[in-house]
């Protein structure tokens, strides 16, 4: 299969740079797998396409300030960090910029040494292992001298860092947010819950890679990005007694699905489970986790418009995407939102 199958034209001025003042205002496209049927909403609205016994999963991680602006001990050289994973408690995989000036052993200064960090490793990818040394608490540390990571075809600055937040994020540990969530506001899914629709929580941390550009020409020869992820049994349970109901799983995102896809096909149902998923999912493969998604609009040629694909068909998503840039929907992390069921 060739990557330009995944390929659509989306005009610059369509990429939301910044989020909307309230959260759930963005637009909602639904989409009906059986009819082919394409309808236009408001995210708030999501609440009548949802029935008593359906499960939103949402993935509860939080993201980390991860980007980190400091310079060569020795020489004053400027040095951009970025976290990838923990590696152990205070060491690191990170991508440094520029790359070639840091080498083994080359110490980085953070706010005038309130945070250092050594480079242990250089690795195959062009990635590093830094180990970093500080006083008092890691995540307090971040907190202050770090930004919010965000993808590289948004320039604007964001004026408020909860926005790249989902309300129920928890679990520090992503590289970028589970944007299919920023629309749900806390009132929002009590109205849900209150419908009689369940709410279950499990964990992935996003890493780059799943943002990451297919730079092959055959699909199946890319490789992704392991991600760590994590369900609890009570979250397991959860969920097969929803589908022993006849309830509907409907995944709050790509990221989420990614894990509930993980988890069936290695145990054949949901399951106590944690570990690092490099799941790939594109047609013809079938989804035997999902019975919806809620997505938002992804770029050209990538590996989760490939997934929203498989889940829905390729030739069907592509002509609801050529129907979004029609009607002015707004693309990406801060943009609009896509039911599929």
């Amino acid at each position: 299969m060739n990557i330009k199958e995944y390929d659509f034209e989306l005009p610059e001025e369509l990429i939301a740079q910044v989020p909307l003042q309230e959260r759930a205002s963005s637009r909602l496209m639904v989409l009906n797998r059986k009819e082919e049927s394409m309808d236009h909403h408001h995210f708030s609205d999501i609440r009548s396409f949802l029935k008593r016994g359906d499960c939103l999963v949402l993935n509860d991680t939080r993201v980390l300030p991860a980007r980190l602006y400091g310079a060569k001990k020795d020489t004053g050289g400027k040095v951009e960090v970025l976290l990838l994973h923990q590696e152990q408690e205070d060491e690191w995989e990170v991508l440094v910029k520029p790359a070639k000036k840091v080498k083994k052993g080359t110490i980085i200064e953070f706010g005038n040494g309130r945070l250092t960090a050594e480079c242990t490793d250089i690795q195959e990818h062009g990635g590093r292992k830094v180990r970093f040394t500080y006083e008092g608490i890691f995540l307090e540390v971040l907190e202050s001298l770090g930004e919010m990571p965000l993808p590289p075809y948004i320039k604007e600055q964001l004026s408020d860092r909860e926005r790249y937040q989902t309300v129920y994020a928890k679990e520090e540990g992503s590289a970028a947010a589970p944007t299919a969530g920023l629309h749900f506001t806390n009132e929002l899914l009590e109205e849900i819950q209150a419908s009689g629709v369940e709410l279950a929580y499990l964990t992935l941390h996003v890493g780059l890679g799943t943002f990451r550009p297919v730079s092959v020409d055959k699909v199946e020869e890319h490789e992704m990005h392991a991600e760590f992820y994590q369900m609890s049994k009570e979250t397991a349970d959860q969920l097969n007694r929803i589908k022993n109901e006849g309830g509907r799983i409907i995944s709050v995102g790509t990221t989420s699905t990614r894990t509930l896809e993980t988890i069936i096909r290695d145990h054949g149902e949901f399951t106590e489970a944690r570990g690092w998923t490099d799941i790939f999912i594109y047609p013809p493969q079938k989804l035997q986790a999902i019975d919806g998604l809620i997505t938002n609009f992804h770029l050209p040629k990538s590996t989760l418009i490939m997934l929203v694909s498989a889940f829905a068909g390729r030739e069907f998503i592509l002509k609801a995407y050529h129907e979004a840039v029609e009607e002015r929907y707004r693309f990406f992390s801060f943009g609009d939102a896509m039911l599929i069921v």
